[in-house]
């Protein structure tokens, strides 16, 4: 059950990379929205709203109304689940400073010098301006340090929760994705029983820490509607059976 929590610098070729070792590896990659819609769903936000506050675009009022440690909790709720199903690989969202403890996680950062990556944003995205491209690059990767310094009180390019650091300057993608393959090979990076434990131990320290915010999962919030709903119809039995009487 292999597990990839990569980070990738915009411009540096690491969505490709990810593309390529999940072709490779037979993987499911986590695009962003899934996270954001259950993040979403979980604190009763619309997912365009939890979309802008973490890439750095909310107003003062949604800032207000977001609850960091509440948010962070949910967030790292989602990525032990995620990551106990298994086969998958989790971009960005602070995964690899989550899942940086879990010895069967290969927790990947892609990067490339700053000239290179807005040379590659300028070819994909068609613009003319570099200047414009490398603002866009500062402002994506000030929001990524952000998500990680505030929620998961971390550096997101220290190189210290990586177990491989690639520079796709000179390294191509194809040679990249075959570096994340191999890792996976690895002894070092084989699930067990002790890792899989870990693993679950997390998710349930994050989940009961939602609780006390009274997030609720969605199974428990269905148990305690049914709960209600037998409450309900005893009490209305009971109401029934008197006027008998």
């Amino acid at each position: 059950m292999a597990v990839i929590a990569m980070t990738r610098e915009m411009g540096s070729g690491g969505r490709d990379v990810a593309l390529g070792v999940a072709d490779a590896c037979d993987l499911t990659l986590v695009h962003h929205e899934l996270v954001e819609h259950h993040v979403a769903s979980r604190l009763q936000m619309r997912d365009s709203a939890v979309h802008r506050y973490l890439e750095g675009g909310a107003g003062i009022l949604e800032r207000w109304r977001v609850d960091e440690k509440c948010l962070a909790r949910c967030t790292a709720e989602q990525i032990f689940e995620l990551a106990e199903r298994g086969n998958v690989i989790i971009r960005g969202w602070g995964a690899a400073q989550l899942l940086r403890g879990v010895s069967h996680v290969a927790c990947v950062r892609v990067c490339a010098p700053m000239r290179i990556r807005v040379r590659r944003l300028m070819e994909r995205a068609g613009l003319e301006n570099a200047s414009v491209a490398r603002k866009e690059i500062k402002s994506n990767d000030a929001a990524h340090a952000r998500i990680v310094r505030h929620l998961f009180k971390g550096d997101w390019r220290d190189p210290r929760f990586y177990d491989i650091v690639i520079n796709t300057e000179r390294t191509s993608i194809d040679d990249a994705a075959t570096l994340v393959s191999r890792l996976l090979r690895l002894v070092s990076f084989q699930e067990t029983e002790r890792s899989r434990a870990r693993l679950a131990t997390l998710r349930a320290r994050a989940k009961k820490r939602l609780s006390m915010h009274g997030v609720l999962d969605p199974e428990e919030t269905e148990r305690l509607h049914h709960e209600h709903l037998k409450h309900h119809e005893f009490a209305s039995t009971r109401e029934d059976r008197d006027l008998l009487l």
